[in-house]
């Protein structure tokens, strides 16, 4: 019987995934196994019940998604003149098999060094000089999918799909060639890359919302490798004139996502226990960092050791354990607005200190994010044939705002009082000099 060598999986978002037997070895490896227990939105399921969805099934999206761009931005007619003498590999169909594999598996591997329940407590609980995608690279360069790599024909240099996967931003001292960091844009781009697209279409779909949608269809069919503009030969990745509403969609479906799903209030106070719980729980407060122990580690035991730590008063992280699972997480006392801002330059620090003041350190958490000024801008193709930059031709482009937000949470116990000395105080609070 002959063995087979392509296989399909089923997908909510595109229907099918398909991959050949090198990408589904390094899809069974235990690294990309380890992100089926590992939640993409990590507990917003306690507000949508229906965010349940794995890192697993995003990154299976995630490399469907960059086969298809890849294979429409070296289409021979859709590669322009000047990109072709800078980027000589685009046109190289000697070359196009392998990289295509190292793109794919730099999609597939792009998440492997998540943490339980993803983002929401990383940057806390980790050392200095660490993060998910220093760990994605040494799980890349591991011992396990090493031998993987190297099995393949031709053999996988690590390297390039660690590049490809990671981005010369998280990786500054690395050496990225033009072709490398325009692969990695597929994968990472702020603007049009496909990590991006698959969890703003995959989110909302778990959610149950419909602000993460738009027509990646017609985006990945316009996308194309350009000039950065008229005046420069540097090539990034952009997309023709009719796929411009397209690309607008996507900045505005990110906004949306961040605004009402990826910052709720309650999502951030449950985000905020699990910090709590995970500083006493953990050894010295901080996740590993060695590959192994950190493999050993997923949302499976900290969900065993948050619901045996709610059944004793005596355990370390009781009380943060006792919150997430009896739903007594903190309310929100005061969400932060462009019209408080007006009046003060820090409104959420003054709130926060008065509400500390007030009722206790220990009774209020904070938490603030603000995005840096977005990458929305990308070179555009018009009929004409000359190259602009979208921020020439698309207001959505050019104005879309960062993400700036901000909660005070207080006790669930005191936040009917300290909501109605707040309305109080408020203003006096933000006048004061």
């Amino acid at each position: 019987m002959a063995v087979k060598q392509f296989h399909e999986i089923r997908d909510p978002i595109h229907e099918f995934v398909k991959l050949d037997s090198d990408e589904r070895r390094v899809l069974d490896s235990v690294p990309v196994q380890r992100l089926r227990h590992i939640h993409q939105l990590a507990m917003s399921y306690l507000v949508y019940p229906g965010a349940t969805h794995k890192r697993f099934e995003h990154s299976l999206g995630v490399m469907e998604l960059a086969g298809r761009v890849f294979n429409v931005i070296t289409a021979d007619h859709n590669i322009h003149s000047t990109v072709r003498e800078v980027v000589p590999e685009i046109a190289r169909t000697d070359s196009r098999d392998y990289w295509r594999k190292i793109l794919r598996m730099a999609a597939l591997c792009h998440d492997i060094g998540h943490l339980p329940f993803s983002h929401a407590a990383e940057k806390e609980l980790l050392p200095e000089g660490w993060n998910h995608e220093r760990i994605t690279a040494e799980l890349i360069h591991s011992d396990e999918l090493g031998s993987v790599w190297q099995s393949m024909t031709p053999p996988l240099n690590p390297d390039h799909v660690a590049k490809v996967a990671i981005g010369p931003e998280k990786m500054p001292d690395a050496d990225f060639s033009n072709w490398e960091t325009l692969l990695s844009e597929i994968i990472v781009s702020d603007a049009l890359g496909v990590d991006r697209t698959d969890y703003l279409l995959r989110d909302s779909h778990h959610v149950g919302v419909a602000y993460g949608r738009f027509d990646h269809y017609r985006l990945i069919d316009t996308m194309r490798v350009l000039p950065a503009s008229q005046q420069s030969d540097e090539p990034t990745l952009g997309v023709e004139s009719g796929g411009i509403h397209s690309a607008e969609a996507l900045l505005l479906a990110r906004y949306f996502m961040f605004m009402q799903v990826y910052h709720h209030h309650v999502r951030t106070a449950y985000d905020l226990h699990l910090q709590q719980f995970l500083q006493v729980w953990l050894p010295c407060g901080q996740f590993p960092t060695e590959i192994d122990r950190l493999q050993s580690i997923s949302d499976i035991d900290v969900l065993s050791a948050i619901a045996e730590a709610a059944t004793d008063t005596s355990a370390a992280g009781y009380e943060a354990a006792d919150r997430i699972v009896n739903r007594k997480h903190f309310r929100r006392l005061y969400s932060q607005t462009r019209g408080d801002k007006a009046l003060h330059e820090n409104p959420l620090a003054e709130i926060s200190g008065a509400a500390a003041r007030k009722y206790g350190e220990e009774q209020v958490l904070t938490k603030s994010y603000r995005q840096a000024e977005p990458t929305s801008t990308f070179p555009v193709r018009n009929s004409d044939g000359a190259i602009v930059s979208s921020h020439t031709i698309s207001e959505v482009s050019q104005r879309t705002p960062p993400v700036d937000v901000g909660v005070v949470l207080i006790a669930p116990e005191l936040a009917d009082d300290a909501r109605l000395w707040l309305k109080e105080e408020k203003d006096s609070i933000l006048r004061r000099p």
